[in-house]
């Protein structure tokens, strides 16, 4: 066709056809000339084998006086063409360099990369052993824009999968990248799994590390080898800041996020009324990825090795003396406790979302635990754990430290307030120990709060001899006795008696 180079194919159809007919037939059937065949009849070459013309230029080119500045700033490391563009402007103006030439340069600078520029990292696909490999790693999860009860939640995902079948585990993280969130998480996934499997790897836990120090980072890596060594898995981590080496799991991490955005859209909502429904949800849709895969699953599971006889160590530990304000201090946060363990040394379990206190072998309390960024610090009262000793001292709530965490909610805060402003400063803090006590003796928190924000919203105060009525009855039933007369007569018998002695 005019316009058109003739390529190689069209040179060995034309040939093949020759042998049956004309030149004319044959030239035809290879779609072209009967002047191109003759051409070829007489140079038996093929086209990819013969020097192309160059090809001339219809207008001068507009780079070429300054070419050998754009080569010197090919030589600067990451610098990119745009950068190139402006420094030309800058340098030559923008009369010499017009914006209408950066596509042109842009073009001729991929060419020369191409052509001359340095090596490029490549990719290595992997054959993946059935069994022999299982990754973890944290993914942030903010961009899910995720609610609890209208509050946002920021947190992690803490993601498990076999590199072979693809079985996942995935679980809600309100903490950062740490030993405990990744022990505790490892091991759920291995038991729910069933098995374990030859190597675990994990990536170089960079947050986890940040603001450890020397001694600090050994320990890390011993308790992290020594949990592989108790499920018998050979302990591996990429290369610090290199994240494709990880690729079977930081690819898995965009999938399951988008089906997990997916799955929100569904549902018409990003709001769950607690964080464990969230945790639900995001249990529910991993589960069905994994019946999506059920039969190499099964497959993988066969060849898994064996669980222990019983899980280890999943938290980090540490021991707290009990103040004589009834407190503990862990991680810059104030947690009461029961007075009763005032002056007593417990053991503190640090997991992911909890704290479990010990004393020796005897759990005595969980808590939820709270984070805060350094140099920030916080209180966590439970305010049950005090009420007792604020009926005796009502008065010492006025000034108390941490009297805005003592409230169990809005509703009891609002109330000190209403009474703060209305009472004198002895009642005030009388009826608002009293509602406290309500609340801890009745175990009525919400149902209390309930009728205090009423009281309040009518523009009263509560009435805390009416709610002490209502949810501490001391009314005691009556029961009617009733004592019939004395028989007269059955004390002759006993005159009887006596004669007869």
């Amino acid at each position: 066709m005019p316009g058109s180079h003739i390529s190689d194919q069209q040179v060995f159809l034309f040939m093949v056809e020759r042998r049956n007919h004309t030149q004319a037939v044959a030239a035809a059937k290879a779609g072209i000339s009967e002047r191109s065949a003759r051409r070829i009849e007489k140079d038996l070459r093929l086209p990819s084998q013969k020097k192309r013309r160059r090809h001339w230029r219809t207008r001068a080119d507009p780079l070429e006086q300054f070419w050998p500045r754009v080569e010197e700033l090919l030589q600067i490391e990451g610098i990119i063409a745009v950068t190139i563009f402006e420094t030309l402007q800058d340098e030559f103006g923008e009369e010499a360099v017009p914006d209408k030439v950066r596509r042109t340069l842009e073009r001729r600078i991929a060419r020369w990369r191409a052509l001359n520029g340095a090596e490029k990292e490549i990719f290595f696909p992997q054959h993946h052993e059935i069994g022999r490999q299982g990754l973890s790693d944290f993914t942030v999860c903010d961009g899910l824009r995720v609610t609890i009860a209208g509050d946002p939640f920021d947190h992690r995902l803490y993601h498990f999968r076999l590199a072979c079948s693809g079985w996942e585990h995935a679980a809600v993280v309100l903490g950062g990248e740490s030993f405990a969130a990744l022990s505790e998480h490892l091991q759920d996934a291995l038991w729910k799994l069933g098995g374990v499997p030859a190597e675990h790897r994990s990536d170089s836990l960079s947050a986890a590390y940040k603001n450890l120090d020397v001694d600090a980072q050994r320990d890390f890596t011993r308790s992290y080898e020594d949990l592989c060594a108790h499920y018998g898995m050979l302990a591996t981590r990429n290369n610090r800041g290199v994240a494709h080496e990880n690729g079977s799991i930081e690819g898995p991490h965009a999938h399951l996020k988008r089906r997990l955005d997916q799955a929100l859209r569904r549902r018409g909502s990003r709001d769950f009324i607690s964080i464990e429904a969230w945790r639900e949800f995001v249990e529910a849709e991993v589960a069905k990825q994994n019946r999506r895969r059920a039969a190499l699953i099964d497959q993988e599971r066969r060849v898994l090795r064996s669980l222990p006889a019983r899980r280890t160590t999943d938290f980090a530990m540490l021991s707290v003396d009990v103040t004589r304000n009834g407190t503990v201090s862990i991680e810059r946060v104030l947690y009461s406790v029961p007075s009763r363990l005032v002056g007593q040394r417990l053991h503190a379990h640090l997991y992911d979302d909890r704290i479990e206190l010990f004393l020796g072998p005897d759990r005595v309390m969980t808590t939820p635990r709270v984070r805060v960024k350094f140099p920030a610090r916080a209180h966590h009262i439970d305010f049950r754990h005090v009420v007792a000793n604020l009926r005796r001292k009502p008065g010492a709530l006025r000034h108390l430290v941490y009297r805005d965490a003592l409230f169990p909610n809005h509703a009891y805060r609002r109330a000190w307030q209403a009474f703060d402003a209305q009472l004198d400063a002895r009642q005030a803090c009388r009826d608002a120990v009293a509602l406290l006590d309500i609340a801890a003796r009745g175990n009525c928190i919400d149902a209390l709060a309930r009728r205090i924000d009423a009281a309040l919203d009518a523009g009263q105060l509560p009435d805390v001899t009416a709610l002490k009525d209502e949810f501490l009855p001391t009314t005691r039933t009556q029961r009617d006795v009733t004592i019939p007369p004395p028989d007269l007569c059955a004390y002759n018998s006993l005159l009887a008696s006596v004669e007869v002695h």
